[in-house]
């Protein structure tokens, strides 16, 4: 199978499709694969090194559209992306089609086969090709967050971790899985006063044991939360309903509760947000205030940090994306969890959650 990887075109994406050391894997199990020059440039990947791990070199991201059976991404396709897919193509990218029904209108009519990471689930349940991104996310939430903070950002000018004799921040996590355990991390590590918010009460048990009593637990509810924000210096919103929309945990009405001047983190912003006032920003803007009230809401923060994603991405993906080159859609049908993965073919949404989410059959 031939193996396309276009640049990334989202604005300050720096991540990559494929590392050279996972072109090599699949040129090793005899794919060729096509790397349009300047592909790995953000992760300081030359041309040189993916021609060194056996790949070949395209001029354009048109080249590799049109000449490839598989196109391997990161981002969702932009616009001029998608009207050059085919419906003999696979396409095996992050989609986050719930809040964006023209990319998924895009891909219906270009008829491509397309597998989303964020939706592949394993065996347990567990969703492998968005954990790591959302281990990314989470640290780097509590960054952002430390950041907005700041007074020549317009936050409140308060340090996270605080210093003796001066409290420290207090961080609210809304959402205990994988983002939301690694922003409580990053919290705790600095200093931070940290409480997780989540409805299952089985998971609270889990972080509290994990953290040792670090972290203050409460079960998620229009009280709890209500109480929990009005304290806050920073709300990190870390809920997630695989391939649906998010629900809306904070409404306008309660940033009137916050301080001024705190700040809101919105992880969940590529599932629509879990914020009402919430709005895709990204890195050259990242921040906005509503009603006294900072908003973060980058929809790539991994991206950022390109090397360390890019790589612990296709740790994550490999596997998949080489069942995939080996034996194109008919491994979809031989493995659960890329046919939980499969969100778009023949011109329709297949998968449920999805397809509900978007309102379409």
């Amino acid at each position: 199978m031939r193996v396309g990887v276009p640049k990334e075109i989202k604005n300050h994406e720096y991540r990559v499709g494929l590392t050279p050391g996972a072109v090599r894997e699949y040129v090793a199990h005899g794919h060729e694969v096509l790397v349009e020059t300047g592909a790995g440039a953000g992760i300081a990947a030359d041309d040189a090194a993916y021609v060194a791990a056996g790949a070949r070199i395209a001029d354009t991201a048109a080249e590799v559209f049109a000449t490839a059976d598989m196109v391997v991404k990161v981002k969702e396709p932009q616009p001029g992306e998608w009207t050059q897919l085919r419906p003999d193509q696979i396409l095996f990218t992050y989609l986050h089609l719930a809040p964006d029904p023209e990319q998924a209108k895009g891909l219906m009519a270009s008829g491509v086969t397309a597998v989303a990471y964020e939706t592949v689930t394993d065996a347990r349940g567990h969703l492998p090709l968005l954990a790591p991104m959302s281990e990314v996310a989470g640290r780097l939430s509590i960054e952002a967050a430390g950041a907005a903070l700041k007074a020549y950002n317009g936050g409140r000018g308060v340090l996270l971790g605080g210093v003796p004799g001066v409290q420290p921040a207090r961080i609210v996590v809304l959402g205990g899985g994988v983002v939301g355990t690694h922003a409580a991390r990053m919290a705790v590590g600095l200093g931070a006063e940290v409480t997780i918010i989540d409805r299952s009460i089985p998971r609270l048990r889990e972080l509290d044991e994990l953290f040792h009593g670090r972290v203050r637990t409460r079960v998620s509810t229009l009280e709890s939360i209500e109480q929990e924000i009005g304290e806050a210096d920073a709300v990190i919103g870390a809920v997630l309903i695989p391939g649906a929309s998010a629900p809306k945990l904070v409404t306008r009405p309660m940033l009137k509760l916050m301080k001024p001047r705190a700040v809101l983190v919105d992880v969940a912003i590529d599932q629509g947000g879990c914020f009402e006032t919430s709005h895709a920003t990204t890195h050259a803007d990242p921040t906005y205030e509503i009603d006294g009230v900072i908003h973060y809401c980058v929809a790539n923060m991994p991206g950022a940090v390109p090397l360390t994603s890019s790589h612990a991405l296709n740790n994550a993906t490999l596997p998949y994306g080489l069942a995939l080159a080996d034996r194109g859609v008919a491994a979809i049908d031989a493995d659960p969890a890329l046919k939980e993965g499969l969100n778009v073919q023949g011109g329709r949404i297949v998968n449920r959650v999805v397809a509900e989410a978007l309102g379409f059959d």
